[in-house]
């Protein structure tokens, strides 16, 4: 398969770098969405250039449960929001008294975060598996660094170290990107190992050789000597 590899690499570079400026203030989300096609369809040309279907379905299944995660954890935030407007009108008194409405947007609230962690969790998992494949094919051991402190920073997501965390992985998964160098594709000859083929013909020098020394060998020379 043709694939143009200096073309699929500086599309997932890109895609990373617009992931990293994401977190721009307005226009992030909108530069964080190119980023996250770019990226994708980086990983499939480079999943087609390393003939590893694996690549491009860890990267693809790992942003599917990053979108779970991010939906999970919008529909927390709204639930709580709509509890305590029910319940405050955002009055916040001193004489406030949880109700219904409040106890069950906090229940909602409470589910949504734990299935949003859940699943930010299991895509930081599946980028780990996408960013090992790429150091073992590639060599370049950036991205296995880049998978430990995604996992890590998922995991600590709870804490503000972990976002820390996860945005150094991102810086280096571009640096890996961008320092990925092609390998020399190897043309297949058909043998498992170097052989040399007999030869059909013996060499000039040895059927002269051959010859005196059949001629002096023989009877037939023999007797004509005598």
């Amino acid at each position: 398969m043709n694939v143009n590899y200096e073309y699929a690499r500086t599309l997932a570079a890109e895609g990373a770098i617009l992931l990293l400026l994401g977190l721009v203030p307005y226009v992030g989300w909108i530069l964080g969405i190119i980023g996250v096609v770019l990226f994708l369809r980086g990983m499939k040309e480079l999943s087609n250039y390393y003939q590893d279907e694996k690549l491009y379905q860890n990267s693809w299944t790992g942003v599917k449960f990053y979108i779970v995660a991010l939906l999970a954890a919008g529909v927390a935030i709204a639930a709580m929001v709509i509890g305590v407007w029910t319940a405050t009108g955002f009055t916040f008194t001193a004489d406030f008294v949880p109700n219904v409405a409040f106890g069950v947007g906090l229940i909602a609230f409470l589910a949504g975060i734990v299935t949003a962690f859940v699943f930010y969790v299991l895509a930081a998992s599946h980028l780990r598996r996408t960013f090992n494949i790429l150091a073992e094919k590639s060599g370049e051991a950036s991205f296995t660094t880049a998978g430990i402190l995604l996992w890590w920073g998922a995991i600590l997501t709870i804490i503000v170290v972990g976002l820390l965390l996860i945005l150094i992985a991102w810086i280096y998964a571009t640096i890996g990107l961008f320092s990925m160098r092609s390998r020399p594709q190897q043309p297949y000859n058909g043998q498992p190992y170097p052989y040399t083929p007999t030869p059909t013909q013996p060499e000039q020098g040895n059927v002269t050789g051959n010859a005196g020394t059949n001629n002096n060998s023989s009877p037939v020379g023999t007797l004509g000597r005598r």
